[in-house]
């Protein structure tokens, strides 16, 4: 690595050689999100709080400095050595949050630069976080190096609520084509410059996006001998 690119993998991972603890981004009360009357369970009283892992600190551990140092120099050669947003080693897994308008680059160089190869996509997934103020939106994508013994490394880029729009990775990774359909489909995520960003799952006419957290419970009246159950968004307040 040259002396210029060292010393903007420095500025860029700043943050992670401050290691940072997690990050809290909602209290759940009671089982299953229940509150109010109807909570049944004999846990109304548990709480558990959500929290995102925060940046690691240096050295990371095995391979994973390796890569991160080489993508942050590729990065850095177009100007673009804040685009790793914070480094995350949790559970043995290497995950690096990327500024969502910089997400093609770091794909780009992840799959083409010979020292990475990280030319096998696994898919796209999405997370909604509610209570992740300007981040509620999450797009998860696992990519994997088949040349370098089968590493696998995750990519998080976030989108808020309000403006929910993440660089397609189609013309890429081709195999994202209807991965990030079903994304759109269940979180709302649109995927700017995707061929055909329809749904796959849900009618096309359908109103909503069912895997969100904000996502009405819907349902019908179930009858039985002549008493009615009416449906879950109706007999229950769920946060």
């Amino acid at each position: 690595m040259t002396t210029d690119a060292s010393d903007a993998a420095t500025r860029a991972l700043a943050a992670g050689a401050e290691a940072r603890g997690p990050e809290p981004v909602e209290v759940r009360r009671g089982a299953f999100g229940v509150h109010g009357s109807g909570d049944t369970s004999g846990f109304g009283g548990f709480t558990r709080t959500v929290q995102i892992p925060g940046s690691s600190p240096r050295p990371y551990g095995g391979w994973h400095d390796a890569v991160v140092d080489v993508l942050v120099e590729d990065l850095a050669g177009e100007g673009l050595a804040d685009a790793v947003e914070k480094v995350v080693v949790d559970r043995g897994e290497l995950t690096l949050f990327i500024r969502r308008q910089d997400l093609p680059a770091v794909a780009r160089w992840l799959r083409d630069d010979q020292d990475l190869r990280f030319e096998l996509s696994l898919g796209v997934s999405g997370v909604h976080y509610p209570g992740d103020q300007g981040r509620e939106l999450h797009a998860v994508y696992h990519l994997m190096s088949v040349t370098h013994g089968r590493r696998i490394i995750r990519l998080e880029v976030t989108a808020p609520d309000g403006d929910p729009r993440v660089p397609s990775l189609v013309g890429i990774y081709p195999t994202q084509d209807w991965h990030e359909r079903e994304t759109y489909d269940m979180f709302g995520i649109i995927f700017e410059g995707h061929p055909d960003l329809t749904r796959i799952l849900m009618p096309t006419d359908w109103v909503g996006h069912p895997q969100r957290k904000d996502y009405p419970l819907g349902g019908v009246d179930v009858q039985f001998k002549g008493a009615s159950t009416p449906p879950p968004d109706q007999r229950r307040s769920y946060s």
